[in-house]
């Protein structure tokens, strides 16, 4: 190996090492292992089988906010509600929380979602950020905003892109 090819390798090796080395300085400066007790409150309702319990998670007036699927709930019962369709939907829905970070009064929150759609050949595990805003005092949820990919779940699950559910 030349001089100046083994000076290529040790600064593309250096820089790769450097580069890894402030990821993960940056994951862990920013992973908050003090996050509000509901965030595993969150993670439980949704584990659980008891719609209400979601629901119960939430301020009188919460928001809660589907993205993949355009979706918004106002109001404990109807976030029950959704979490009730789900349960129809979807065999084992399993949230695991990976990181949370915690700034004021909003919580980042990344996990994997997971689920076997009824009917579908196989199960789904996707990543997804979940953006919960609490009141004041941490206790509830005024606000929560799902983000994961619904063509990754329909692709994982071996059904077509233009599948939709069957109506309630």
């Amino acid at each position: 190996m030349t001089t100046r090819a083994l000076r290529a390798m040790t600064v593309l090796t250096a820089t790769a090492v450097l580069g890894a080395t402030a990821s993960t300085a940056y994951a862990a400066q920013h992973t908050d292992r003090r996050a509000p007790g509901i965030v595993g409150d969150w993670a439980r309702a949704w584990n659980g089988t008891d719609p209400q319990a979601l629901g119960a998670l939430f301020t009188a007036d919460g928001v809660y906010t589907d993205e993949a699927v355009a979706a918004t709930f106002r109001g404990r019962k109807e976030i029950a509600g959704w979490k009730a369709r789900a349960d129809t939907l979807i065999d084992n829905v399993h949230v695991t929380v990976r990181t949370t970070r915690l700034d004021g009064d909003r919580v980042t929150v990344r996990a994997v979602y997971s689920g076997h759609l009824k009917g579908a050949p196989k199960p789904f595990a996707v990543p997804m950020t979940t953006v919960l805003d609490l009141d004041r005092n941490h206790c509830r949820i005024s606000s929560d905003k799902d983000h994961y990919s619904l063509a990754t779940v329909l692709a994982q699950s071996g059904l077509p892109a233009d599948w939709t559910p069957p109506a309630a």
